[in-house]
């Protein structure tokens, strides 16, 4: 049995937990990053803690291996004296929101092979799809990420914000948001990529941008210039 030490009480940490709770060959224990006085041993630590706290919370870790969970931060921002590495989901997490590890990439980094073989294992305790991914790697998943997660849900709530304000339900637009996200499983996203941009369709862009306020209208007008220098 490994054991795993938790440092870390946000969304990440308490999806984790949850996680290795459900499986016989983790013994898990969680604390908080303001429970740093007396650190339980074990033979791997995680630190799920937000972006800037990574290296105060872990350079008072002194556990033989310590990794963190973070897209966007390097090996390198671990300041324990110890083995250092990456235990990355490519995943959005929300509290209340169950999720399914099984259909979650873990991006996992380590400065030797031992090291890597145990994280592998951590992971294939609670999921099935497990990638060595280097720091350089991981950061452009993790911009990628932003583009297709972050980005695309600040589409949502615009088109929410445009179908409350003319009094027609977002629900709508449900299966055309799943049938998009589904699509690109059998076509690439070039080839996916529908709509008046594409067919560049200036009467139905100016009747768009009439009907949008101004920061609705600068988003539009970037994006479909985007979208038709990219087909160019």
């Amino acid at each position: 049995m490994i054991s795993v030490l938790l440092v870390g009480k946000g969304n990440v940490a308490t999806h984790l937990h949850t996680a290795f709770l459900k499986t016989d060959a983790i013994a898990v224990t969680q604390i908080s990053s303001r429970e740093l006085k007396n650190i339980p041993k074990a033979d791997l630590t995680i630190i799920a803690v937000s972006d800037d706290a990574i290296a105060e919370v872990s350079s008072k870790i002194n556990n033989k291996f310590v990794v963190h969970t973070s897209g966007g931060c390097s090996i390198n921002e671990l300041k324990n004296q110890t083995r250092k590495g990456v235990f990355y989901m490519l995943q959005t997490f929300s509290k209340g929101k169950e999720v399914n590890f099984n259909e979650i990439p873990f991006c996992l980094e380590a400065t030797n092979k031992k090291d890597q073989k145990l994280l592998d294992k951590v992971a294939k305790s609670i999921g099935k799809k497990r990638y060595e991914i280097n720091s350089e790697q991981r950061k452009a998943l993790h911009v990628a990420a932003v583009f297709v997660n972050n980005f695309t849900n600040h589409f949502y709530k615009i088109g929410n914000d445009i179908c409350t304000e003319h009094h027609v339900p977002f629900e709508i637009l449900h299966p055309l948001i799943n049938e998009t996200a589904s699509k690109i499983a059998s076509l690439s996203p070039e080839k996916a990529q529908t709509g008046p941009a594409v067919r560049k369709d200036s009467k139905t862009i100016k009747n768009h941008l009439d009907l949008l306020n101004k920061e609705q209208q600068k988003i539009y007008k970037i994006i479909t210039k985007s979208i038709q220098n990219s087909i160019d």
